[in-house]
């Protein structure tokens, strides 16, 4: 009933607070259920990731990270409420997990950003029950040896801080075997919260500038990405909004439509000669 689609994608149509009200029932009712957070970025490499696609798709929630999300919503005549930003939406959560005695897991940056992470939550949430971590740097055979070790701890919340497509691999993967009410990847948010990285200023962030604030820190490595992934980006949305729009009937097209009704057997009677 809360969703959307955009660009072929379900997305729920909450603010920040209601989707962390819904994340809460999903924990009360200890079912498995996973989050994914949709940008600019990934809605153009699920164009040509179909295993990112139906991950994204099967998830659970599926919310608007992206500032462009939400200004392409109302574009296209199915307005989101707001952004519900990954980073945002873990520090809610933390702030829950604290208050309702909630376990949480860490996985992901490296080795030196997770413990950083672990301590900086330990004093900003002294009541916060972190009851494992591990660092996002590990091969395919160790993933079965990962599964087990969060299975065991018996977290409430699991944090995944690697990168796209990296996390939606992983959880989709073990989405059967991760006995976790709830699964989110955060991206980026352990290297912002550990205190590695800042985050955009805030009305950067109001007017969708997130991206060119991360582009100015990182020139060099960003530049050809995000002018890639923007580019596209209008492109679809383009075809999404010509696709949505009625077409237009020009004189010509009119006036052919008016030949073919004067033309037409049924409307000259000419029915009723074959018929008999």
């Amino acid at each position: 009933m809360d969703k959307i689609e955009l660009f072929g994608c379900p997305v729920d149509s909450l603010n920040l607070d209601q989707t962390v009200r819904r994340i809460e029932v999903f924990i009360r009712k200890r079912e498995p259920r996973r989050h994914s957070a949709l940008n600019a970025a990934k809605i153009v490499r699920m164009r040509k990731d179909e295993s990112l696609r139906q991950i994204v798709e099967a998830s659970d929630v599926v919310s608007a990270d992206g500032q462009s999300v939400v200004w392409a919503s109302r574009l296209l005549g199915k307005p989101l409420p707001e952004r519900v930003a990954g980073i945002d939406l873990m520090q809610k959560l933390l702030r829950m997990a604290e208050t309702r005695g909630y376990r949480i897991y860490l996985l992901g940056g490296t080795e030196e950003v997770v413990i950083k992470l672990k301590e900086v939550l330990g004093r900003q949430h002294p009541g916060l029950n972190i009851v494992g971590w591990r660092n996002g740097y590990f091969s395919s055979r160790e993933e079965d040896d990962i599964v087990e070790e969060i299975n065991a701890k018996g977290p409430d919340i699991l944090f995944v801080g690697m990168s796209t497509p990296k996390k939606e691999y992983f959880l989709g993967k073990y989405k059967g075997r991760l006995r976790v009410p709830f699964c989110m990847g955060v991206g980026g948010s352990f290297d912002v919260l550990s205190g590695k990285s800042k985050r955009a200023p805030y009305i950067m962030r109001r007017m969708g500038l997130e991206w060119f604030y991360r582009f100015v820190q990182e020139p060099t490595r960003l530049w050809k990405r995000y002018l890639t992934t923007n580019t596209l980006f209008l492109f679809y949305l383009l075809q999404e909004r010509i696709r949505q729009s009625p077409r237009r009937k020009t004189p010509f097209t009119r006036a052919r439509e008016c030949r073919s009704d004067h033309h037409d057997p049924v409307s000259s009677g000419a029915s009723g000669n074959l018929s008999g």
